[in-house]
């Protein structure tokens, strides 16, 4: 399918800085077959049906952009995927000026160590400091927010609350699941009142989220793989939901994921499931999740779930209305059965 019908107009003026405060506040398109209506997200409760389960990704945002010395070189390292208890890969502006064996000072007291040089920029690292890599990684890197925000304003203290859900609880992701950072103490607990079901799973989210689709066609495109885990408890339960005719809906395209690639079994293990129109859902019935950019992998995945058309209709609702697009912006809920 050509990458080019996922396109469509976006004022740059639509692409959320910062997140609504407070976070129950922010928009919520609800979609259906039936059209589009306003509300925000406060109101989920009223929205869902008694027995609904929700899955939330219960990943924590680690600070994963480094920026690193090399001789005068200026080394900068986004990690996105996991590979041992130091060991990472990830993106790195400048690679040219690296070879396998050269080490980088990234300040704190870590030291990376280039293990091998792979392809589009990517490097594999080994970083060296005194006592756990996730504090070292507290002391000297940043909060990986998305390239459409850093491009327009400083990652500062904020970030380090705002660009992580309530819920956080499993270091390992370098990008939010965005969809969670709308949900407070407060509507949790009237979730549980209105006897909607919580569940939780983990998939780290990568960087590779954030990079664009270069090829043309959408079978020529390579995801990332992610690390993820549904426990055989939850899957039992997610399970038992199902059969008894209750709607699994997942918060966040990364819990979807993991979800339709676990179907619904116990999983531990990498995953760079790519969901474009065609694809067969087996395991969700409906989504939680922020307003995606043009021609991305979300886009696509959103388009699968309701049809392509359904959403290009409500991504203009939304552009008209003036709801906030992307990581900080507002929420859309997708229910492809009504």
């Amino acid at each position: 399918m050509e990458v080019a019908a996922f396109d469509f107009d976006l004022p740059e003026d639509r692409i959320a800085l910062r997140p609504a405060s407070p976070r129950d506040s922010a928009r919520l398109l609800k979609v259906t077959p039936a059209g589009v209506s306003d509300h925000v997200v406060r109101d989920l409760p009223a929205l869902l049906r008694p027995g609904d389960v929700l899955v939330f990704n219960d990943t924590r945002v680690i600070p994963a952009q480094l920026a690193g010395r090399k001789g005068t070189a200026t080394i900068d390292v986004t990690l996105h995927l996991r590979l041992g208890p130091r060991e990472w890969r990830a993106f790195v502006r400048n690679a040219r000026r690296l070879e396998a064996g050269d080490r980088v000072d990234f300040g704190g007291a870590l030291e990376g160590e280039v293990v091998e040089k792979l392809a589009d920029g990517e490097v594999h690292w080994r970083f060296h400091c005194d006592g756990p890599l996730e504090v070292a990684l507290e002391r000297a890197g940043a909060m990986p927010l998305p390239p459409y925000i850093a491009r327009r304003r400083a990652i500062d203290a904020r970030d380090r609350a705002d660009y992580q859900t309530v819920y956080a609880a499993k270091d390992g992701a370098v990008a939010a699941p965005t969809a969670g950072l709308h949900f407070t103490p407060e509507l949790l607990a009237r979730l549980d009142a209105a006897g909607i079901v919580r569940e939780t799973v983990t998939l780290h989210v990568g960087a590779g989220t954030f990079l664009p689709v270069k090829a043309s066609r959408t079978e020529d495109h390579r995801m990332h793989a992610e690390w993820g885990s549904v426990s055989p408890e939850v899957a039992a339960r997610l399970r038992r939901a199902k059969a008894e005719g209750r709607r699994i809906l997942a918060v966040g395209t990364t819990s979807l994921r993991l979800l339709e690639a676990s179907g619904l079994d116990p999983f531990t293990g990498t995953t760079d499931l790519f969901i474009t129109p065609g694809y067969r859902f087996r395991a969700i019935d409906g989504l939680m999740t922020n307003f995606h950019l043009p021609k991305s992998t979300l886009f696509m995945l959103v388009s699968a779930l309701m049809g392509l058309e359904r959403m290009q209709a409500a991504y203009a609702h939304a552009v008209r209305n003036g709801y906030r697009f992307y990581s900080y912006g507002d929420s859309s809920l997708l229910l492809p059965h009504g």
